[in-house]
């Protein structure tokens, strides 16, 4: 594709970026076929064909308008088109350049930008967000209808181990888990700890980043970004020269973020170094644990009787271009475990988007529990807690992490 971007971007690092990005897209038209909000709304400008048009206009000096915006926010930020795309174009990263320059220009009516303002403000901090999570789930009952389907019910989390061993592990804590789901981290801390492997909680660590960096406060992102290298330099480096052996995420959402430290802070001479190593760092659980696989095998055979239908979240198998991984695992210690049909496709979780784009959010919801009770599951698992809350909203079949699976059963 042939640009000529405008000069407010022309010569910028994301203007460099964005104009290597366009010129890879051949307009073929294959990532329309994978695009959720295309297949919902059949509007050429809701999907990655037509959004790539929309910001190439407005990067080469088309003024943006509100029609603009809509059809950007309307996106999941999927990846899907990435898995789809014959030519590599990096869809993802250009449109968080794209929603900048547009949000720069297009203000927003007073309604989006509180809901937006709370969202940042609320959702990174845990001493925020634990005690409102705390009294929503006091109040659950009396919640009407879409308030309650963001707030899950109370969860008995268990004990997080103590025992010292040889190999080392950090583990990102996050900002919203530990409030909606705690039992998530401890269950990945309790399989480790039954391995031998030690999983540590840097205290100073918190958000990944990506709710304010995606909401287009991007500085406000990169700042979580840096607190977090920040807190986990330490145990990096190592007090004798042995650091930790990875950086484990149990959220593939806050995974794809921290893999991406090292692209983000590469202009930041203060950084990017930094940045680069946490980045090569970081490990999805699901790259961790196959080579404990002999291990789990000995220990969990027939121990899980449960038929269970797995959702790969976008952010692991397209954000993160991980496939199989979890489902392998999970059946090489006899699970019966089912993929879904369209697999590939969001369930409409997408960060804050269920927020944001409701409507959309639910019928992507909806399609998607269809599919996975086809498989007759007596549980649901998946791997990213926006998936799993937002699919529990709208199921009775519990829906749990993978890895609280495995925990279980080793108890």
């Amino acid at each position: 594709m042939q640009t000529n971007l405008a000069d407010f971007i022309k010569n910028t690092r994301a203007g460099k970026e964005a104009d290597a990005i366009l010129r890879a897209c051949v307009h073929c038209g294959f990532c329309t076929a994978t695009c959720p909000t295309y297949q919902l709304l059949g509007d050429e400008l809701d999907g990655p064909r037509g959004r790539i048009y929309l910001i190439k206009q407005v990067l080469e000096g088309t003024k943006a308008t509100v029609k603009t915006q809509s059809h950007l926010d309307r996106c999941l930020t999927c990846r899907n088109c990435e898995s789809t795309c014959p030519s590599g174009v990096e869809y993802g990263r250009l449109l968080d350049i794209g929603r900048k320059v547009v949000e720069d220009q297009v203000p927003r009516p007073v309604a989006q930008q509180l809901t937006r303002q709370l969202l940042k403000e609320l959702l990174p901090r845990p001493w925020l967000f634990k005690p409102a999570m705390a009294a929503g789930q006091l109040l659950r009952p009396l919640l009407p209808r879409k308030l309650k389907n963001k707030v899950p019910e109370k969860q008995q989390a268990g004990i997080f181990p103590r025992r010292e061993h040889a190999r080392k592990m950090l583990l990102l804590d996050g900002c919203v888990q530990p409030a909606m789901s705690p039992n998530i981290n401890r269950a990945a801390a309790r399989v480790f700890d039954a391995l031998e492997v030690q999983l540590l909680v840097a205290p100073k660590a918190g958000c990944c980043g990506a709710i304010r960096y995606h909401l287009n406060d991007q500085a406000g992102g990169l700042d979580d970004m840096r607190r977090n290298i920040d807190a986990w330099w330490p145990y990096v480096i190592g007090s004798n020269g042995q650091g930790v052996e990875a950086i484990v995420m149990t959220a593939s959402g806050c995974g794809v973020t921290v893999k991406e430290y090292g692209h983000l802070l590469a202009a930041d001479p203060l950084y990017a170094v930094k940045a680069k190593a946490i980045s090569a760092l970081t490990k999805d659980l699901s790259e961790i644990l196959p080579a404990f696989e002999a291990e789990l095998q000995e220990k969990l055979q027939g121990k899980i009787p449960q038929r269970v239908a797995y959702h790969p979240p976008c952010t692991l198998q397209h954000g993160q271009q991980i496939r199989g991984k979890v489902e392998g695992l999970l059946r090489s210690v006899g699970v019966d475990v089912q993929l879904c049909a369209d697999s590939h496709l969001c369930c409409g979780s997408a960060g804050t988007y269920s927020v944001l784009q409701p409507e959309l959010s639910y019928r992507l919801r909806d399609n998607k529990l269809n599919s996975l009770q086809a498989t007759q599951p007596d549980m649901i698992v998946s791997a990213n807690i926006g998936c799993l809350t937002h699919l529990q909203s709208g199921t009775q079949t519990p829906v749990r992490h993978w890895i609280e699976l495995l925990d279980q059963a080793l108890a």
